[in-house]
């Protein structure tokens, strides 16, 4: 068994330590919070995860890259820590498989200067962005008139001061006032990981944050974005690349944070759940109902930051990036650049239908959605994921859940617990099952 191990281990160019790698190592738990944190599940396997070697093979001489075996690979067994940041930038449509080697190049130094640029915008209005440290404490009233820091020169005061001749338009206004509750969620954030610890990593993720809540006015910074953005600061280590690569992931998600006196952009997702607990599990449903939970808010957490608390860290990210490799679509990359980004996205999804090579490109959960025409983002394989969440607590809810507390309390018992492989299998079967019971009637 020893030599078969290692002949395994050599054939993967020994990125492998054995043929089933434990990955705590890579992104280690500090000692005092050892004991409360989640058990890793997922092992990487030889043979099943793509690893290093296996990943630098699947690219030709001059840089396209073989996506549809990368896929495959992915979704058996996830992505090796060692190559997690690089596979992601392509998973969420940083970079284009077809592209080339020197073509990807000259896109990277070009987001790297854009992401320079706007950074040096923000720091001139406010200094303490790029210095290496955060806020956590108000800058400005709610009126826009700066608060004295005794903290901060005065002459580092007045270079971040008001513009327009003294006072604040409301977008700024707004972008100020979130700063320091940016700050305070960013010292929150995977606390008990040991990259962590370091004040210039907890300000790289305040930085991007930053940055990224200036940029879109219109929803700007919404708790939970730091969960998201965490993971790539971590696998990335440019900041640059960090931030592209959480602004990709914000693509797919941005409808969720946005929130209105009225409505909350998860609540579409919420509803598509509730017509599949309905539709699957008709006696849950109703039951949910009796106890005034049949909008399912209880399961807005979830959703809004893609079950990072309900899996431990490192399970939390193969359970990304075995979704993003299932939901994957090969016009990913040029809808993302497309300044008609609905119409791109229709028009691309009727040429892959129609073309069996783009088809194969395709991941799994997405290839079913392609050729039934379902590939609205109230359906994403999160939702079905919420789905079998919900199902592994089937009899306990059905029995003990007598209000919505009840029904909290038994959710939270799975908070860092569940197994992402199997989630994830269960999920795909409740796709199945529901699109055989809705007759594909899927969207209203």
């Amino acid at each position: 068994m020893g030599n078969s191990m290692c002949i395994m281990c050599k054939k993967d160019g020994m990125f492998f330590s054995s043929a089933v790698e434990e990955l705590d190592a890579y992104y280690p738990i500090r000692p005092e919070c050892q004991a409360d944190a989640p058990r890793t599940k997922f092992k990487a396997r030889v043979g099943k995860t793509l690893g290093p070697r296996r990943w630098n093979a699947a690219f030709s001489q001059d840089g396209h890259l073989d996506i549809a075996g990368v896929l495959r690979r992915i979704q058996r067994g996830g992505i090796h820590p060692l190559i997690k940041g690089e596979v992601w930038e392509f998973l969420l449509g940083c970079f284009d498989p077809n592209s080339t080697l020197d073509a990807r190049n000259v896109v990277r130094q070009q987001r790297r200067e854009q992401y320079a640029a706007w950074k040096s915008e923000c720091q001139q209005l406010v200094p303490v962005i790029g210095s290496g440290n955060l806020l956590t404490t108000p800058i400005i009233n709610d009126d826009g008139h700066q608060i004295q820091d005794p903290s901060v020169s005065i002459n580092d005061q007045d270079n971040g001061s008001l513009s327009n001749g003294g006072s604040l338009d409301q977008s700024m206004i707004q972008w100020k006032l979130g700063l320091p509750q940016i700050g305070l969620d960013v010292v929150r954030t995977d606390r008990a990981l040991v990259f962590y610890e370091n004040e210039t990593n907890r300000a790289k993720l305040w930085d991007i944050l930053a940055v990224y809540s200036w940029l879109d006015k219109d929803i700007g910074y919404v708790q939970g974005m730091n969960d998201i953005c965490s993971p790539m600061v971590i696998l990335l280590e440019d900041e640059a690349d960090a931030f592209w690569c959480f602004e990709r992931a914000m693509r797919r998600m941005r409808e969720n944070f946005r929130c209105t006196t009225s409505s909350m952009g998860v609540q579409s997702q919420l509803s598509t759940l509730g017509q599949i607990i309905k539709a699957i599990d008709p006696k849950l449903h109703q039951h949910l109902e009796e106890l005034d939970g049949g909008e399912y808010l209880f399961a807005i957490r979830m959703l809004m930051v893609l079950f990072r608390r309900e899996f431990s860290f490192i399970d939390g990210l193969y359970l990304w990036e075995v979704m993003w490799a299932m939901e994957y679509n090969p016009s990913i990359y040029s809808s993302y650049e497309s300044s008609d980004l609905i119409s791109s996205q229709a028009h691309q999804t009727e040429e892959i239908k129609a073309d069996n090579k783009l088809l194969k490109q395709c991941g799994k959960f997405e290839k079913k959605n392609v050729k039934t025409g379902l590939t609205d983002q109230r359906g994403a394989l999160a939702v079905f994921l919420a789905a079998s969440v919900l199902e592994t607590k089937h009899k306990q809810l059905l029995k003990e859940a007598q209000g919505m507390d009840d029904v909290a309390q038994i959710l939270g018992e799975i908070t860092g617990n569940l197994d992402a492989k199997k989630s994830l299998n269960a999920a795909l079967k409740i796709h199945k099952k529901y699109l055989r019971k809705a007759k594909k009637s899927y969207y209203p």
